[in-house]
């Protein structure tokens, strides 16, 4: 009996030590758990590494002119909105007697630029600050010209030409058919081109949709589409009016314009016809280049090529004696259809 007791009394001492083994393993294994999670959100200058990565998501971005800042100051209301860059790169807040210092820097630089100037004018003795950029024109794309809406478009992703021109509600009437891309810094790395320069052909972009011709665009880069020139007929047609040039690099000849006027009227004098053309040379700024449609309709003369703002005057039987007293007449017709519309 004693024996059996005592075997007993081992394995309990036996057992005891292996829980207390397991327990100190654990406890180990808990501490060095701990620690690593310590480790994971250590303080860096006093900010957990998480509530950091946040706040700087954006460090690698800086502030430039006229950007739009989001300032956030805690139990502060009065500062607490969205500020404009100047374009001298300075931003005025309300309470502090002097600009502060914007262009150049981080959201986090500027962030702590102001909670110093809180604290030197006795406002704020503990600012918690969180600064974001709203919108810059480092990560923007400006679309200017002959489009619907003309403005600044962030760029928060992949963007191409047909994007942009999306987003700004497509062409206007009188938009020729190239579009101009001045590359920023950024689309000048990124495209590796020796030109900043680029011309799209927008005809063959939205008529075939070749993804070559649908470049990408990158911020700071600016979309540009001119207005396409316009020819103006007036006198004996049965549909005077301005109509645009939209292949710059074809232009518009005598006859196409006339048929865009849906022809001649049967009182027309053909061999009369005439182009006023703007010439800052002439005494009263234009031109006169006499035409006989007659002999381009026949294959005997060439069919001229018309320039933008030119005049295509085509005269009939009453009213030679009007263009005889001067061109005024004709001059005043072609700039109320310019006022009127393009069409």
């Amino acid at each position: 009996m004693s024996c059996h007791f005592g075997s007993q009394i081992r394995f309990c001492l036996w057992s005891t030590a292996i829980v207390a083994s397991v327990v100190l393993c654990v406890a180990a294994s808990g501490q060095s758990g701990t620690a690593a999670l310590v480790a994971s959100t250590s303080k860096v200058s006093g900010v957990p590494t998480g509530l950091r990565d946040f706040r700087n998501s954006d460090t690698d971005s800086v502030i430039s002119p006229d950007d739009v800042l989001d300032v956030y100051v805690m139990d502060v209301a009065e500062l607490s909105r969205q500020y404009r860059v100047s374009p001298t790169g300075k931003v005025i807040l309300p309470l502090l007697p002097n600009p502060l210092d914007a262009a150049g820097m981080t959201p986090a630089e500027f962030s702590d630029a102001l909670a110093q100037q809180l604290r030197t004018n006795g406002l704020v003795m503990a600012p918690h600050i969180v600064v974001t950029i709203v919108s810059s024109r480092l990560k923007s794309v400006s679309i200017t010209g002959a489009v619907k809406m003309p403005q600044i478009y962030p760029v928060l992703g992949r963007t191409t030409l047909l994007d942009v021109l999306s987003q700004a509600q497509g062409l206007s009437d009188d938009a020729s058919n190239v579009a101009v891309i001045s590359r920023g810094d950024l689309g000048a790395q990124a495209t590796n081109a020796a030109e900043r320069v680029q011309t799209v052909n927008l005809k063959k972009l939205l008529e075939t949709g070749d993804a070559k011709y649908n470049v990408d665009i990158y911020p700071g880069d600016r979309v540009t589409v001119p207005h396409a020139g316009v020819v103006y007929v007036v006198g004996a047609v049965h549909k005077p009016g301005g109509f645009v040039i939209r292949a710059p690099d074809n232009g518009m000849t005598v006859l196409q314009a006339i048929a865009m006027a849906e022809d001649a009227k049967s009182t027309a004098v053909r061999d009369k016809a005439m182009i006023i053309r703007p010439d800052a040379n002439q005494p009263n700024g234009h031109k006169q280049v006499p035409l006989n449609l007659n002999l381009i309709l026949a294959g005997k003369e060439p069919d001229t090529l018309l320039l933008a703002d030119d005049i295509l005057f085509v005269p009939d039987s009453t009213s030679k004696r009007a263009f005889q007293r001067g061109m005024e007449a004709v001059l005043q017709v072609a700039t109320g259809l310019a006022i009127y519309g393009r069409y």
